[in-house]
């Protein structure tokens, strides 16, 4: 809670222009070793926007968290106005793992707003929403793809409302793709409190992408300087993005071996060859082409496919 001037974020008080890294307990691990939930809490000088960032939610996604030190390490509190709050790694028991899920195999951003007599994955959720989202304005969720895929770097956002799009402008990503929640998910709860969330796709699970990373980092900076917040340290141009409402996968008609012709962020053409499919032996050779004009967003970084697996994501361009 919010008391006069100080902020209150897992029992402890934060004065005006302090920064504290809170451990807030979640947990035992079976050997009695506490797990928490680390939260770094810089609360500026002078009132304005509470903004959380967070990252990890699937512990295998680490751009995410470089993302986060990154920007912790350029912020000066007494500069700041409003609320930083920070989790780099939402989901340690993955983190730690190295897994995108909870030891139960729960997928955490399925389980909001949580219970704190469900299941695992559930309190922690309900332990994110009580100590971070509830006292937040905004929200950045910072994501990879899962494996074995790859993501361009881009925002997805309910782009339909003013405020979430304002700041989804801003970030300045490649690509705004307007994206329905889905049921369970972070993003879904935040926006039924009606707080504006930016959920940023970018790279690949267990691999730092430096670029992926500058834009996030930068990004952030961009949505915290058109709230006030901050004044941006960085003077690159801003990118136009461009604005996406429908995606398609592209799937493997046959099994094989996929080889990839065409990079991130490509724009192609109805028809266009994309790449081909073989068996071991060369006896095979399947072309796959784009069946309508848009630009490559993802596609799986794994060669070897079954029939109907995702191996290209298209972004639709509008007409």
């Amino acid at each position: 809670m919010v008391t006069g001037k100080w902020i209150t974020i897992g029992g402890e008080a934060i004065a005006p222009g302090q920064r504290r890294r809170i451990e807030i307990p979640v947990s035992r691990l079976p050997t009695q070793t506490l797990i928490s939930l680390p939260v770094v809490v810089i609360h500026g000088s002078q009132p304005g926007p509470r903004l959380w960032l967070s990252a990890a939610i699937h512990g295998d996604e680490i751009n995410g968290v470089d993302i986060i030190r990154q920007v912790l390490g350029i912020i000066k509190p007494k500069k700041l106005k409003g609320t930083l709050l920070a989790v780099p790694v939402v989901n340690v028991f993955g983190f730690i793992e190295q897994s995108r899920y909870l030891p139960d195999r729960r997928d955490l951003n399925r389980c909001f707003p949580g219970s704190p007599q469900g299941s695992l994955a559930s309190r922690l959720a309900h332990l994110f929403m009580t100590e971070i989202v509830n006292h937040s304005t905004h929200g950045i969720d910072l994501h990879t793809a899962g494996q074995p895929r790859t993501n361009l770097p881009q925002i997805r956002a309910n782009l339909d409302d003013p405020e979430t799009y304002r700041c989804a402008k801003a970030f300045s990503a490649p690509l705004l793709l307007h994206a329905n929640t889905r049921d369970g998910s972070l993003r879904q709860s935040a926006s039924k409190k009606g707080i504006p969330v930016l959920l940023y796709e970018a790279g690949e699970a267990l691999r730092f992408d430096t670029e992926s990373i500058r834009i996030g980092v930068e990004g952030i900076f961009r949505v915290m300087a058109t709230l006030e917040m901050y004044e941006n340290p960085f003077f690159s141009s801003q990118t136009n993005s461009i604005e996406v409402r429908e995606t398609k996968w592209i799937r493997a008609s046959i099994s094989g071996i996929f080889h990839l012709q065409v990079k991130l962020g490509k724009a192609v053409e109805k028809r266009e060859l994309l790449g081909f499919i073989t068996d071991t032996f060369g006896d095979t050779n399947i072309k796959v082409r784009s069946p309508q004009a848009g630009i490559v967003i993802g596609h799986t970084q794994n060669p070897l496919v079954n029939q109907g697996d995702g191996i290209i994501n298209l972004a639709i361009k509008p007409l």
